[in-house]
């Protein structure tokens, strides 16, 4: 059964910093393109960052880029999202994911974490 289990989330002031974490269990990380998906009240899911090829390979969402670090430890089996200088926009539930996808109809994944919400005051 495949878990992932994010933490981290909560309540920061705009500008601030915060850690997700994502902990997999019944895969394994390595073999999949990972990352972050987050979604708004009432908004769509939308892509965040991702990583793949072992960390070799990181792509981010506009929104985060230069804001946001994606990275992982394989020997944990986890992933990170670093998220710096955070705006109130950013306020949105994150969504860890696994076995991502993209194709011209947009992002997708095979695994969801349950999410963690994340909330910035202005």
């Amino acid at each position: 059964q495949v878990q992932l289990v994010e933490s981290g989330g909560g309540l920061v002031q705009a500008g601030g910093s915060l850690r997700l974490t994502c902990a997999a269990s019944g895969i394994s990380f390595v073999s999949y393109w990972a990352g972050w998906f987050r979604q708004a009240p009432g908004k769509e899911r939308e892509f965040v960052a991702g990583i793949k090829w072992s960390g070799a390979f990181t792509t981010y969402a506009t929104s985060g880029k230069g804001r946001f670090t994606i990275s992982r430890d394989n020997a944990e089996n986890t992933i990170y999202l670093q998220m710096n200088r955070l705006e109130p926009k950013d306020t949105a539930v994150y969504y860890c994911a696994a076995g991502i996808t993209d194709t011209s109809a947009g992002y997708s994944a095979d695994y969801w974490g349950q999410g963690t919400q994340v909330t910035v005051s202005s």
